[in-house]
């Protein structure tokens, strides 16, 4: 009997996008032939789920969940192909289910989360299950556990296209709902100055130093010139550095200060971001395949 390897399995999970025991199934009764064992899966598991595994899957929804006591609560990102399938009912649903899920077991990570078991079947089976159904790629891309130091707060918006969950200490729930729909229309990139990427900042000082150099300025009057554009970056990414949408005379460093309240940590997932999208030229697309047949003629 031919051996079974993690190398082979892993192959095949990526040409069919079928659950890695079923791939490890299927090699074992084709004896570790690759083609044989593709159409084994293709016959119990259908070709939707092969289709779909190489298509980019950019759109979805965030999925939210806080337990009753605002104390225990969980973020999802889940992916599909098409706006449409984004409001599918299944779709969604799959979504707040894994939400519920994480925010209980705690898994460490997306592999973990897909062992985990759903309704009576794993994560990874009900995925592939609902990639059958709706034909599209469907993928789990992320996710944040929040055990809070105060209460939880959820906000989504845009259709489930964006979505918020920040731990507030202090305050009420409608300060804490205020804040929530401040962060998704503002997008902060962290709490404050210490939490921005280095290279972020990095990056804005050099773009600055740039600019104040063609000022023909003296050098300490520019160096003052890039720090105040530092610091104006960083008021303008930063919660607690932002002007409160409700009320952009202060910013939300005072509002809380007023209430006697602050944010401990906050999540905010905006759906599709950072995942390239590939973008398509119908008509050049058309002009190609007319000039290929064109060709072959």
């Amino acid at each position: 009997m031919a051996e079974i390897t993690a190398a082979m399995v892993k192959e095949l999970r990526e040409k069919t996008d079928a659950p890695m025991m079923e791939c490890k199934k299927a090699l074992t009764e084709a004896a570790g032939d690759m083609a044989k064992a593709e159409e084994i899966l293709r016959v119990k598991l259908g070709n939707k789920a092969s289709k779909a595994a190489s298509r980019v899957a950019a759109e979805g929804v965030v999925g939210l969940y806080v337990d009753a006591a605002a104390k225990l609560g969980a973020i999802v990102e889940v992916n599909c192909e098409t706006d449409f399938v984004a409001k599918n009912d299944d779709f969604l649903a799959f979504a707040r289910a894994l939400a519920e899920l994480v925010a209980k077991n705690g898994p460490a990570d997306v592999a973990a989360l897909s062992a985990m078991t759903l309704n009576g079947a794993t994560v990874e089976e009900t995925r592939t299950a609902l990639v059958g159904r709706i034909g599209e790629n469907v993928s789990i891309r992320r996710f944040v556990r929040v055990e809070a130091q105060g209460k939880l707060s959820q906000y989504v918006h845009g259709g489930s296209r964006i979505g918020v969950l920040v731990d507030v200490v202090g305050g009420d729930e409608q300060l804490a709902k205020d804040l929530a729909m401040h962060i998704a229309a503002s997008k902060p990139k962290a709490l404050d100055a210490t939490g921005v990427p280095a290279e972020l900042i990095e990056t804005e000082r050099r773009i600055a130093a740039e600019k104040a150099a063609e000022s023909g300025k003296p050098a300490n009057i520019v160096e003052k010139m890039v720090e105040g554009s530092v610091q104006k970056f960083l008021k303008e990414v930063t919660l607690l550095g932002q002007s409160f949408v409700k009320d952009d005379k202060q910013t939300v460093e005072q509002l809380l200060k007023s209430r006697g309240a602050s944010v401990a940590s906050f999540t905010l997932y905006v759906v599709g971001e950072g995942i390239e999208k590939k973008s398509s030229d119908f008509a050049a697309e058309v002009a190609a395949q007319a000039a290929a047949a064109a060709a072959a003629r």
